[in-house]
């Protein structure tokens, strides 16, 4: 959960103890949603500088085209977590890509991300994005209430395999604007075998030098603020032989083998790594392992152990070239001039994870930012309760700057969703020139049973949430006819070199027929009397923004499209095949 902290607390005392306390309650989305007078009056006074805390989860396994394990619980931290976690980012490489898997993976969820998905929704998380290039796939989930002020996702790919003409091995991002502080997620497949380690660094240059965003002022990797760089690196241990790195794993003298490492040795002559953190190695190496053990390689190729999965980082340099702060630098900790600071809280491995011929690499980070005023792009208000059909409407409001288009629309979710496609019903949200706009749920688009849910506001123009609510009761009289829902059985579809896109419902009905609502809550109800809700951390959701379909580059600023929300581009299917093991 992100914390606001005073970082002069001398400096309040023209202020309430008791609405402070208050507001230190929580979390800044929610803060700033439920409170902002408060706080552009705190802001206005100039008497505290806020400071804004995203912890993010990262992880990265190749999983050797293994099928997913039964437990995913304790590599997703989810049974020593304490909930402050806000992303995950998940980056796995030899997901299985032969041609059969692939044409049942644009049919269905494949089963890597349907694996990630179950285990997250739960505990409030929802698919940001996702990307896959082949086997290369990258996962961003967050917090549901996080949702309105995550903007401008965006994906790329590049292939290196063949020359770039194949993508077993390459790179997938996912960039995005987070409260207002951009990060780019990086997960990369590099090329194998000890002797190729300055054509890893060379692939690594071309996927950096490829990979270029669109309408941002970060329009390259290394643009954003913070960048995080993860995956099967491949790097190896130079000179030490095999029996010398096995006895120096056996008596953890792990430091030995670290001063060998390819990719640790590179950090001092390699340009384009300047400025690239990263945390001790205090885990034994995790390549490469017989399958189903614990034990090293012992086949005929007896590859030698190695840190082949790594997690860096990089903060933006704000010092002239060549002089990046902290550059050359090994510690958990790093920060800008501007205020930016990383803390890496632990790096390790997952040992009790057999199914591939590499462990788990998984890491977490606090990301401490001066923050930013960012209200959400539309405010969603709801009553407590819709005890009858007629209470079935909410009034929202769009900021000024927010630009609407005929095909955003409000959709009902039941808490515990995956993905933005995961509805209950939907309405389309009204265009007329007015201050609050109020929709009103027709009773087909509406739950058989009682339960809790949440509202959120789908941009067609950014393919994102834009607007949710805390979640409120349904209980409608259980002899009411009810529409037709929604199960929760929406599945979307990966392909090759393509951000995920259709996370393809059961059929809805098409454009929601406009029906009147009652007259008595109609005049009763003004906005003011509306409750206004933001994202309640209390109670967990899951929703999933809309990933976009293209070869390289794919963005969520897409146009407006024709379709009703279930409706998404078709699917095609790649003749791209296997992967490339080590």
């Amino acid at each position: 959960m992100q914390q606001c902290s005073p970082s002069n607390p001398t400096k309040l005392e023209r202020i309430c103890r008791e609405e402070w306390e208050k507001l230190l309650k929580y979390s800044y989305a929610k803060l700033v949603a439920l409170y902002p007078r408060r706080l552009e009056a705190v802001i206005a006074a100039k008497v505290s500088v806020f400071l804004f805390y995203d912890r993010v989860h990262i992880i990265t396994w190749n999983v050797g085209g293994a099928m997913p394990p039964d437990d995913i619980t304790a590599l997703l931290g989810l049974h020593v977590g304490d909930g402050n976690t806000d992303m995950y980012i998940i980056g796995l490489q030899e997901v299985n890509s032969m041609i059969n898997k692939r044409l049942k993976d644009v049919l269905f969820t494949d089963q890597w991300s349907d694996a990630c998905m179950e285990r997250l929704s739960p505990f409030g998380y929802i698919l940001v994005t996702s990307q896959r290039m082949q086997g290369v796939l990258l996962l961003v989930f967050a917090k549901y209430y996080h949702l309105p002020f995550i903007r401008g996702v965006q994906t790329e790919t590049t292939r290196t395999g063949l020359g770039g003409y194949w993508g077993n091995k390459g790179g997938v991002s996912a960039r995005m604007s987070v409260f207002g502080h951009t990060i780019c997620f990086l997960n990369c497949h590099l090329p194998a075998h000890m002797e190729n380690s300055e054509q890893r660094m060379e692939d690594f240059e071309s996927i950096l030098q490829q990979q270029q965003f669109e309408g941002q002022a970060a329009t390259g990797v290394l643009d954003h603020d913070v960048v995080f760089w993860f995956g099967d690196l491949n790097f190896r241990i130079d000179e030490l032989e095999i029996p010398a790195v096995k006895t120096a794993i056996d008596n953890n003298k792990l430091t030995m083998l670290w001063e060998k490492d390819q990719l640790n040795m590179a950090k001092d002559s390699e340009t384009v790594l300047v400025g690239f953190l990263e945390g001790p190695l205090k885990f034994p190496p995790t390549y490469k392992f017989d399958v189903g053990t614990d034990t090293y390689d012992t086949s005929g190729k007896k590859r030698k152990p190695a840190w082949t999965d790594r997690i860096l980082w990089r903060l933006r340099a704000t010092a002239p070239f060549g002089q990046a702060p902290n550059a050359g630098k090994r510690g958990s900790v790093s920060g800008l001039s501007s205020g930016t600071k990383v803390t890496q809280h632990f790096y390790r491995s997952h040992m009790e994870y057999m199914v591939s011929d590499h462990k788990p690499v998984s890491s977490i980070f606090t990301l401490q930012f001066p923050y930013k005023v960012d209200m959400p792009l539309v405010t969603i208000m709801v009553e407590d309760e819709w005890n009858s059909i007629a209470d079935a409407m909410c009034t929202f409001k769009a900021a000024p700057n927010f630009a609407r288009s005929s095909w955003d629309w409000i959709g009902l979710y039941k808490v515990g969703f995956k993905h933005h496609k995961d509805y209950v019903g939907y309405v389309w949200a009204k265009q007329e020139e007015a201050d609050y706009h109020r929709v009103t749920f027709t009773e087909e688009e509406l739950p058989k049973g009682s339960g809790d849910f949440i509202l959120c506001y789908y941009s067609n123009n950014t393919s994102t949430l834009v607007g949710v609510t805390e979640p409120f009761q349904i209980q409608l009289p259980t002899s009411s006819p009810a529409g037709s829902p929604s199960d929760d059985s929406s599945d979307f579809t990966s392909e090759d070199d393509s951000t995920v896109d259709g996370m393809k419902t059961k059929s809805r009905s098409p454009s929601p027929r406009k029906k009147k609502h009652r007259t008595r809550h109609s005049q009763s109800r003004s906005p003011s009397h509306s409750r206004s809700r933001s994202g309640s951390p209390a109670l967990p959701e899951m929703k999933d923004l809309k990933l976009q379909p293209g070869l390289a580059h794919n963005t969520t600023d897409g146009s407006a499209s024709g379709n009703a929300p279930e409706g998404t581009d078709r699917e095609k299917v790649s003749a791209e095949a296997g992967n490339t093991g080590l």
